[in-house]
């Protein structure tokens, strides 16, 4: 069929996922839909903002681990930058606090990554039609396990020693006395249940909460 005569794909696709098998079979895949055109891939998440910009995609589908940045702070860029552009979330960890944080980012949905392809394309159009899609077993494990118990700063505290920086170290990087800092470590770990910061660090992180 001449090109001109081809029908129109409608639905415009970002693709945010920094492992380039994953990315190039999902583009494929995706692309054999009737209705369903990738018009940009990226691999990190400080490219999404920019590449959304430039190719207005309808929806934008994003990991959440991508170095530069998490795909739920890109989400959140999205939301201010690009508010046209409905985001669908698409990831590997399933972890109930991922879900709070995206829906606070304003994502249209959640999905783990081990569905079928068809699956993810009728999400893609329902989160277009301004539905919510979320993936129904995260959905309960989110409600089961209430909300992130941690303040905004104590979660800085824990990535900033992430690395095994020292108090000190920790102190001049997010410009605190140490002795804020120690007391944020230490409402982390009681929150936490844990006995130390490397435990508390490892358990916000299991939960999605960081």
């Amino acid at each position: 069929m001449p090109e001109e005569r081809r029908p129109r794909k409608s639905l415009r696709v970002l693709l945010a996922e920094d492992q380039g098998m994953m990315r190039g079979a999902l583009a494929l895949l995706l692309g054999m839909e009737p209705d369903i055109e990738v018009v940009a891939q990226v691999a990190a998440g400080d490219a999404i903002v920019d590449a959304a910009l430039t190719h207005r995609p309808d929806v934008a589908l994003l990991d959440i681990e991508l170095p530069g940045r998490s795909g739920l702070d890109a989400a959140a860029d999205l939301r201010d930058e690009c508010p046209d552009c409905r985001v669908l979330i698409l990831t590997t960890f399933g972890r109930p606090g991922y879900l709070r944080r995206a829906m606070d980012a304003g994502a249209a949905g959640f999905l783990v990554k081990d569905g079928p392809v068809e699956e993810l394309a009728e999400a893609i159009r329902q989160v277009l039609r301004g539905e919510t899609v979320i993936d129904p077993a995260l959905a309960k494990a989110a409600l089961s396990a209430g909300p992130n118990p941690l303040t905004e700063r104590e979660c800085d505290v824990l990535k900033a020693s992430a690395d095994g920086a020292t108090v000190a170290d920790v102190a001049d990087r997010l410009h605190l006395s140490e002795s804020t800092v120690r007391n944020y470590l230490s409402s982390a770990i009681g929150k936490t249940g844990t006995r130390n910061r490397t435990e508390a660090l490892r358990e916000a992180r299991s939960q999605g909460w960081l």
